[in-house]
């Protein structure tokens, strides 16, 4: 098991107020390795705080979230960031490249903190994975000069460049045209399958969702 969460809870007290908004209520939900997941419910219900709970980004306001059997109450700010980095690639709706930087040195920026950029296997990784993405031909170019496709798929290596055992994705399609869309859709279930990456997916599009092994249903604070 990769990530379990039990009885988690999400509240958030409302500016210059001392009300509680219940987000969350009673959350059970794990992450198995090779797993593909989508989590759907309508804006506002939570999804993308639940998603950022499952990735160590935001702690819960009760319950408990395991990394591996482990709680991660009892983590410290390195042994998070270790996680997030080498076991955890994010994806979201918005691909977040950085505009001054090549597709390729953008690919590579996560490997910083492991000091392994000049690497000759990491170098020989990227480019195998831009390569099964379609994008060997752009390396040199910078997101500007790129389709909003085509930043997502180098968003997408830029997730697996550590060989993370989770892909945590949120609406990773809400700002792609149809086509665009399916092929992500499909590139992930490509990728869940070959690398045994385990893959969640919050997401508004029932075509995406379809494609993932399960569904579950946020709404009113409650999984299903």
């Amino acid at each position: 098991m990769i990530i379990e969460l039990s009885k988690v809870g999400k509240s958030y007290i409302n500016p210059g107020t001392n009300i509680h908004r219940d987000v969350l209520a009673d959350i059970n939900f794990q992450v198995n390795s090779g797993d593909s997941i989508a989590i759907i419910g309508p804006s506002g219900s939570g999804k993308s705080t639940l998603l950022n709970i499952i990735g160590t980004l935001d702690t819960p306001s009760s319950g408990i979230v395991k990394f591996k059997g482990d709680d991660v109450v009892s983590f410290d700010e390195k042994r998070l960031a270790q996680v997030r980095n080498r076991n955890i690639g994010f994806v979201f709706q918005s691909h977040h490249l950085l505009p001054q930087l090549s597709l390729i040195e953008n690919v590579l920026v996560p490997i910083i903190p492991n000091g392994k950029v000049n690497g000759k296997a990491i170098s020989a990784r990227a480019m195998e994975l831009l390569d099964s993405v379609g994008l060997a031909d752009r390396i040199h170019q910078r997101p500007g000069q790129l389709s909003g496709g085509e930043c997502q798929r180098a968003a997408l290596v830029r997730a697996l460049i550590n060989q993370p055992e989770l892909i945590l994705a949120d609406e990773p399609t809400g700002s792609l045209d149809q086509d665009s869309a399916g092929q992500l859709g499909d590139l992930l279930l490509d990728i869940n399958k070959k690398h045994n990456v385990a893959i969640v997916v919050v997401t508004h599009s029932l075509t995406l969702a379809e494609k993932m092994k399960s569904i579950y249903r946020l709404s009113h604070g409650k999984l299903e």
